[in-house]
């Protein structure tokens, strides 16, 4: 005989509930989060002066436009062009060359701004010394060889393992 299999939607499913752990878990880190960002705003409004709050508002906003409208839409489009060079790829490579985007994409809004800002010729050139555009240049480089190194070197060890007889053939 058969259990009675309830065909209604909205009847109760089978996952387990949540336990009380998981929901500690949880109220924790967002506890810890809704302080950071209380945290943030505390240090920004007692060391930013009132006249410039709406500069930090526009860089905040432009941040989050460049990652909405351009490194996501770069990571995903990549993503997919490399999943459709088939099984030649594996899962490592993609992340590879997604953790590269990203990280390269993060140093350059940490550095443009300060790119930015040497334009305007500050009043004390000790402030800015490096050259922040040469500098991110040889940044953007070196994550690109080093993400190249590694994904061949794991197209190299996938190729081998897929050449090894399996010791499971009969």
């Amino acid at each position: 005989m058969t259990p009675d299999i309830p065909t209604s939607p909205h009847a109760p499913t089978t996952e387990p509930a949540e336990t009380g752990r998981m929901r500690t878990a949880r109220v924790v880190l967002i506890a810890i989060g809704v302080l950071g960002l209380a945290w943030g705003a505390y240090v920004m409004f007692d060391t930013v002066s009132l006249r410039r709050l709406p500069g930090v508002a526009l860089w905040i906003g432009a941040a989050i436009v460049l990652h909405d409208a351009v490194i996501s839409p770069l990571i995903f489009g990549l993503g997919v062009l490399t999943r459709r060079a088939g099984h030649r790829l594996t899962g490592g490579i993609i992340v590879t060359v997604q953790a590269a985007i990203v990280l390269g994409s993060v140093m350059s809004l940490i550095v443009v701004p300060a790119i930015v800002a040497q334009s305007y010729a500050p009043k004390n050139p000790t402030v800015l010394p490096l050259d922040y555009a040469l500098n991110l240049g040889g940044f953007w480089l070196a994550v690109m060889l080093g993400s190249v190194l590694v994904s061949v070197g794991l197209y190299a060890r996938s190729r081998r393992a897929n050449h090894r007889p399996s010791l499971r053939q009969s």
